[in-house]
């Protein structure tokens, strides 16, 4: 993407005041959206973006500038801007630049260029078809249909050289049914990946739609969500939504380093139930979430955070890695060339279990089962929590009973998690889209079907 003796200048050029260290972050982004709505194109997009972003760091304070250009003239410019953030001092060096093997994490079989926009508005076609064929009472279908391509370089003045290509694709349909004109409900599927076109051979639109649609029509059924302290079964997926909130975010060493999270100076503690056992791992290929290296460069990794509920370690950048004497993570992240990296999760999630999910759901007298989670939020500092109910329903007597709308989850994320006392075998994941710092970035979060023996239920019924 750029030469050498460009990316050595401009590391050189920013290290002219000192400082721990410089890094040069280099993009090209090209992509594809379309939006079909009620069977109509309502947009169909290509973009293609790049630039370069410069970062001088002196502890955990740095500076950062960025261009959407990538001539010699603009990336000097932009590591003066980032180097002028220092104080003076003595101009460093920089280490030779030595490449790093390409990752190969997320490879595309076939990549979503190669594929005509009229055949991507085509899938959507079909998917808003299968939609509508799934029930009379669905009145409103939207697909989108996502891919990008993403290039990135990675230079440091310590000799870091990267280069990774991430390509990604996703395939979203919201399905609005209606039972009269105060009957109306919303079902939602998004599965996505770090892949290429061979993605919509698993996902397939009709697979994508009918999904949606059996939670919307489902819902059509349902009745207030009770409310109260009772047994709440998680799903295949739902459990690693919850982990990601209300467990991950307080683990992501920048909270800890700001004391705004509830784990700090915990780590070896007993936290979770022994049948927890949790991590956060970008070198799942294909994940939504995966990477051969994260954004400052550093090796993509398998990070056990708990271990049968015992607190193992947090999710490092290079900055806070630095401050503590410990080697990062692999979980520097960033939007795009205009945004520094933070700490961030990638796929995190609970492992499988021995139980067996039938069993689980028999066993448990009276509560709610969740299939489907809705939004929410965690306060880091403190550890609670409350999510939405996208899709639930009543447990009787073991038995799977009425959806039920309306419901919270609500609860402290070290309680929660010391309650859990069942954990099956049936493993899935969920992707979705993770904001902090105002960045966003593609996480994947996943666990089996899990119990909690008691949990606080927000319903109005």
């Amino acid at each position: 993407m750029l030469d050498r003796d460009l990316i050595e200048e401009v590391l050189v050029a920013a290290r002219r005041r000192g400082g721990s260290f410089a890094e040069l972050f280099v993009e090209e982004r090209s992509s594809t959206s379309v939006r079909l709505d009620d069977g109509k194109v309502e947009e169909l997009t290509t973009g293609l973006d790049r630039g370069a972003g410069v970062r001088v760091a002196q502890g955990t304070s740095y500076g950062y500038a960025f261009s959407n250009r990538l001539d010699r003239g603009a990336l000097l410019q932009a590591a003066e801007a980032a180097s002028a953030a220092l104080t003076d001092g003595d101009a460093g060096g920089i280490v030779d630049l030595r490449a790093s093997e390409p990752g190969a994490v997320n490879l595309a079989q076939r990549p979503a260029s190669e594929v005509p926009s009229a055949r991507k508005v085509a899938w959507l076609e079909e998917l808003n078809d299968a939609a509508r064929g799934f029930d009379p009472q669905v009145v409103q279908v939207v697909g989108v249909y996502g891919d990008s391509l993403q290039r990135r370089l990675i230079a440091t003045s310590d000799g870091r050289w990267v280069e990774e290509d991430r390509p990604r694709i996703r395939l979203v349909a919201q399905v609005i049914a209606s039972r009269g004109d105060d009957n109306i409900q919303t079902g939602f599927e998004g599965p996505a990946a770090c892949a290429g076109v061979e993605f919509m051979d698993i996902n397939t639109p009709r697979q994508v739609a009918e999904t949606a649609a059996r939670r919307a029509v489902t819902m059509l059924d349902s009745t207030p969500a009770p409310a109260g302290e009772m047994p709440v079964v998680l799903g295949p997926g739902c459990g690693g939504v919850l982990f990601h909130e209300a467990v991950g975010h307080p683990l992501e060493a920048d909270a800890v380093d700001k004391e705004a999270s509830v784990y700090r100076g915990r780590i070896g503690e007993t936290l979770a139930s022994p049948l927890v056992t949790g991590v956060d791992d970008a070198t799942i290929a294909n994940g939504w979430g995966s990477y051969a290296y994260d954004d400052e460069g550093s090796p993509s990794q398998r990070t056990v955070l708990f271990a049968e509920g015992v607190l193992q370690g947090l999710l490092y950048d290079r900055l806070r890695a630095d401050k503590e004497g410990v080697a990062s993570t692999g979980n520097g992240r960033r939007e795009s060339y205009a945004n520094p990296p933070v700490p961030r999760m990638t796929n995190s999630y609970i492992v499988n279990g021995t139980s067996i999910p039938g069993d689980i759901l028999a066993d448990t007298p009276r509560g709610v089962y969740v299939t489907a989670m809705g939004g929410g939020q965690v306060n880091p500092a403190t550890g609670d929590f409350v999510f939405g109910v996208a899709e639930g329903f009543l447990i009787a007597d073991g038995v799977v009973g009425a959806p039920v709308r309306g419901a919270n989850l609500i609860g402290r994320a070290i309680e929660v998690m010391q309650a859990v006392d069942a954990v099956a075998d049936d493993f899935d994941t969920w992707e979705g889209i993770c904001g902090k710092d105002g960045q966003s970035a593609p996480v994947g979060s996943g666990s089996p079907t899990i119990r909690i023996s008691h949990m606080t239920v927000g319903g109005t019924g």
